[in-house]
Formats: C-alpha cells, structure tokens, sequence
C-alpha cells in the first residue's frame, strides 16, 4: 500500500526521499534522510525505527547494502517489511520481505532506488527509476516527476491518499519536508502544488536559520 524513491543528487551531493500510500500520513512513518549521510524509506507494515536505525549505521561507515543487510538480519519481523536506502557514495539497497503485501516490486540503480507494495502491476518500481534516470534538474523536481511516473504506470492498486516529500543537503535539518497527510483527491499532484510554492523560498528559509540579518523580506503585513 506504499510506493516511494530514494535518491541522491551527484550535482549537489543532496538526498531526497518521495512516498505515496493510501494510508494517513504516510511520510510521517517512512520518509528519513541525514544530510552527507544517506537517505531510507522503512514501509510495508512499517517499522518506524528501521530508518533512523540504517541511517545511524550508514553514519557510522556502513554502505545502504551492509546497513540494510544488518537490519535484516538483526531486526525482528523483517518479513514483514520493505526497506530502501541510498548513501553518501550512491551505492543503493531494497529488501522486501516474504510478506510484502500485494505485489511487491523493486528497482534500483546507482544514487536511486524505488519499491513499493500492494501495487497495480510489477513494473511500476522500474518505470520510477526510468523517470529519475529520464529528467534533471533540482531534486525535488525530479522526485515529484518520478511519483507521477508511478502513478502513470499503475501506483497502488488502490487509491492514494497521502504523500510526501523530504530534502537534505548542508544543514542539520531537512530542507524541505512536504506533506499531504490526506486528501481524497490526488496527493501527488497536491504535494506537487506545495513544492512549486515552496521551492523558490527554499534558500531564503536555509539562510533565515543561518543569518536572518542577510534574509530576504518576509512579506507579510507590517514586514519593512
């Protein structure tokens, strides 16, 4: 009931992750990124500690595969889960265990990899790693571009409802960190109407935090 992308921009050593589901606030539970370190998707009856857990392991010098290896062997229930990372060097891992809901597919290549479960038809992970391979550009546009490729090849068997959006890069917070928690209308084309609004403040919300005497004017009433 969940497909999403972990990704990592070469041009800009930023990490994204994208999710969409038709469970409630879906990016709240699956969605982790650390900048320099890497990126981590934990969903099919998710485990919520399974991504901050990859990420402290990648942060320690391990690689998506050795992290996500060491989840799975050392973590309960993995059969039950789906989990996809990307690290600092684009080396990427998925592992979806025997109980993945639905169909259950998976793709990945270097700085990008895609899954999801409960799925319309097994292509859909594949055509997500197409459409990152087929566009450039920021890494917000490129994850957003890949969730409507999911929902292009089929998405989820069922109706979406929720999606989200998180970025990272220099800071110690995400840059952006997008969400839809419901809606039953199309979250993706939501998610993608907050990240057109939100996009070019990006930069002015990085350097309000660093130097608000350098930021740029609010505007909103009574801002000189």
């Amino acid at each position: 009931m969940t497909f999403s992308i972990v990704a990592r921009c070469v041009e800009t050593g930023m990490f994204g992750v994208a999710v969409s589901s038709s469970s409630p606030a879906v990016a709240a539970r699956c969605a982790y990124a650390e900048a320099g370190v890497g990126a981590v998707s934990s969903q099919n009856v998710t485990d919520p500690t399974l991504g901050p857990g990859a990420l402290a392991l990648m942060k320690e010098g391990a690689s998506a595969a050795e992290a996500v290896a060491a989840l799975r062997d050392s973590r309960p229930h993995m059969t039950y889960r789906q989990v996809l990372a990307v690290d600092a060097k684009g080396g990427t891992a998925i592992h979806s265990g025997s109980h993945a809901l639905g169909i259950c597919a998976e793709a990945s290549r270097p700085n990008v990899a895609c899954a999801g479960n409960m799925l319309a038809g097994p292509d859909v992970a594949q055509a997500m790693v197409d459409a990152f391979e087929a566009t450039a550009g920021p890494l917000g546009d490129r994850l957003i571009a890949v969730m409507r490729a999911a929902i292009k090849a089929g998405g989820e068997a069922g109706p979406v409802h929720s999606a989200g959006l998180k970025l990272v890069r220099e800071v110690a917070w995400p840059v952006a960190d997008l969400r839809v928690d419901w809606t039953e209308d199309d979250p993706i084309e939501a998610l993608a109407a907050v990240w057109e609004i939100y996009r070019p403040q990006l930069d002015d919300y990085v350097t309000r935090a660093l130097d608000p005497s350098a930021a740029p004017s609010y505007g909103v009433p009574g801002d000189e």
